[in-house]
């Protein structure tokens, strides 16, 4: 038999809980990631979406990562330095204007979150903003709309139309 705690008037020899704390698990604010995104690239965005609200400067760091997975494997780039990658992306002309002028920003906003920059007017480091991680966030929403659930989307129509014709004893779609 284990000895007594005779202040407690219980074995010592049993674990209690003196204090207790509620705890809710981290959770994300944003919309699911579709299902056509590829894994890997989800695995980069779900993780600086948790971190967003711990740090703005390790979303940030995680979302261009994820962007620079995203552009190789969806865009076709040739591998080199984030700000290189983007500028092969605009310089092919293939992403809608809104989404270029985006993602040119993210480059901008890249380069404060990797290189302390310094305010001409009052000499402080310029820190990266929760909102400009954000935005990175954004940006990689309407990327992964573009590269995979746009096409995913137009293909599923096109089988669709595919079917239905060769029933009907047409040619397909292309």
């Amino acid at each position: 038999m284990g000895q007594w705690d005779h202040a407690r008037q219980v074995p010592s020899s049993l674990n209690f809980v003196d204090r207790s704390w509620l705890v809710w698990p981290k959770g994300v604010s944003r919309a699911p990631v579709p299902a056509e995104v590829p894994p890997a690239i989800v695995e980069d965005y779900k993780e600086a979406c948790l971190v967003l609200s711990d740090s703005a400067k390790a979303s940030a760091a995680l979302s261009r990562r994820c962007l620079q997975n995203l552009l190789r494997q969806a865009a076709g780039v040739k591998p080199g330095d984030l700000s290189g990658e983007i500028q092969q992306v605009l310089d092919s002309n293939k992403l809608p204007t809104p989404i270029a002028e985006n993602i040119d920003a993210v480059r901008n906003i890249g380069n404060f979150a990797a290189h302390p920059n310094k305010s001409k007017s009052t000499g402080e480091v310029v820190p990266v903003e929760p909102g400009e991680s954000e935005w990175n966030l954004d940006v990689l929403e309407s990327l992964f709309d573009f590269y995979f659930v746009q096409p995913a989307r137009a293909k599923a129509k096109r089988d669709a139309l595919n079917r239905k014709l060769a029933d009907a004893g047409k040619p397909p779609v292309r």
